[in-house]
């Protein structure tokens, strides 16, 4: 890092847009016991004020993977609406492993100077602050679901801004009709690409996040190892389910190594590739737990689907929950499961944590309706938590 940056990251306090009005320390003067989604909770050295968390949201708003003023505004409402932990969108940890060209990403030191402001507001309105590190594999280059010529072609042209000669998979083989046909990895850029994520989270580190997440779901880089739909490898990388599972758990291996020990590590699973047998299910998800386990992860962070185009999900409420369900029965307390997914009740929620299914609340799009949906759970769920005193007239 250059010495200008240095001095940015050691300095930042003392810049100017850093000023924040004093925040009252977090407190709940409710009557006990709270409700389930109001109870602490502890991972590792990490005390979450409730069991709500903010889902890692793409937002396509970045220029060459720099975060700016609308990540801050979109990040820092959550803090300010009483969210216990906001995770940042997915993070490129190489420029052409983003989804699109708007996407986020920590590959250079450059990048780390907006999020180290984004993480300082954060913590101003007593919220962690996460980050998803991953790789978007043969969906690079493509489109934000919002361009108007999205589903006519989706993804970008080099004379576009796109990168559609650099995609790279574990295999030659496109995500559905029309898609890129990426480059399959070779070995040495295999060890490029764990290379990187390793930079990338000592990056994370300086920044001051408090959570890492490794993003291996929804038809990624990470995800495409693991099935057998889009892993066709014979190498040590492929074919067998051991050989598929072998770069996610080689990469957590040496994450957990560099990531602090007190800080919390979280990997993002599709837990089931919804084709069937013939894809990743539920049990793979529960073999490959056991090792993510072993390797010092404290969370799964339950979704599901994404890696292939013949999904067929049944979509509803909660529907992902039984995911996290099936893992908090199997190991029980030795590892925390965090649903996400059409949770858009502050009950249903507190079902969740009451019941057993889940230990933590991802939420996403309800989040994007109400950014305050903690403020109002609390409300609804009788608990009287602390408002950011700019917001105070609005509570009663």
């Amino acid at each position: 890092m250059s010495d200008f940056h240095n001095e940015i990251l050691v300095n930042h306090s003392k810049l100017p847009w850093s000023y924040q009005p004093k925040c009252p320390p977090v407190g709940i003067t409710s009557s006990s016991p709270l409700p389930p989604l109001f109870q602490e909770l502890k991972i590792r050295n990490l005390t979450l004020k409730n069991r709500i968390v903010v889902s890692p949201m793409c937002q396509y708003s970045s220029t060459d993977g720099y975060l700016n003023d609308w990540h801050l505004v979109h990040l820092g409402q959550f803090a300010i609406g009483g969210a216990s932990l906001v995770i940042q969108e997915a993070t490129a940890v190489q420029a052409h492993g983003r989804i699109s060209p708007f996407d986020a990403g920590l590959w250079k030191d450059d990048q780390m100077v907006m999020m180290k402001r984004i993480v300082d507001f954060i913590h101003s309105q007593h919220a962690a602050a996460g980050i998803q590190l991953g790789h978007a594999g043969r969906k690079a280059s493509t489109k934000p679901p919002f361009d108007p010529t999205h589903r006519e072609k989706a993804y970008f042209e080099r004379e576009e801004g796109g990168w559609p000669d650099e995609v790279v998979a574990p295999s030659s083989l496109p995500w559905t009709e029309g898609w890129i046909i990426p480059k399959e990895l070779s070995l040495d850029e295999i060890e490029q690409f764990k290379n990187d994520f390793i930079c990338s989270t000592k990056r994370a580190i300086q920044c001051g996040f408090d959570f890492l997440e490794i993003h291996a779901a929804h038809g990624y880089l990470l995800a495409e190892f693991l099935s057998q739909t889009s892993n066709h490898r014979q190498d040590k990388y492929g074919d067998s389910f051991e050989n598929r599972i072998r770069l996610l758990l080689e990469l957590t291996e040496r994450v957990r190594q560099v990531w602090p020990e007190e800080k919390p590590l979280s990997v993002r699973l599709s837990c089931d590739e919804w084709v069937g047998n013939d894809g990743w299910t539920i049990d793979d998800t529960l073999i490959l737990t056991e090792k993510l386990l072993d390797l010092g992860v404290d969370i799964i962070d339950t979704s599901s689907g994404g890696n292939s185009s013949k999904q067929v999900i049944k979509v509803g409420l909660g529907y992902q929950v039984p995911f996290a369900d099936a893992i908090k029965k199997k190991f029980g307390t030795k590892i925390l499961a965090a649903p996400v997914g059409m949770i858009v009740d502050p009950k249903q929620a507190d079902d969740i944590i009451e019941k057993g299914q889940g230990d933590l609340i991802v939420i996403a799009r309800e989040f994007l309706r109400d950014s305050h949906f903690p403020l109002k759970a609390a409300k609804q769920l009788g608990v009287d938590i602390s408002w950011a005193p700019q917001y105070q007239r609005a509570k009663q």
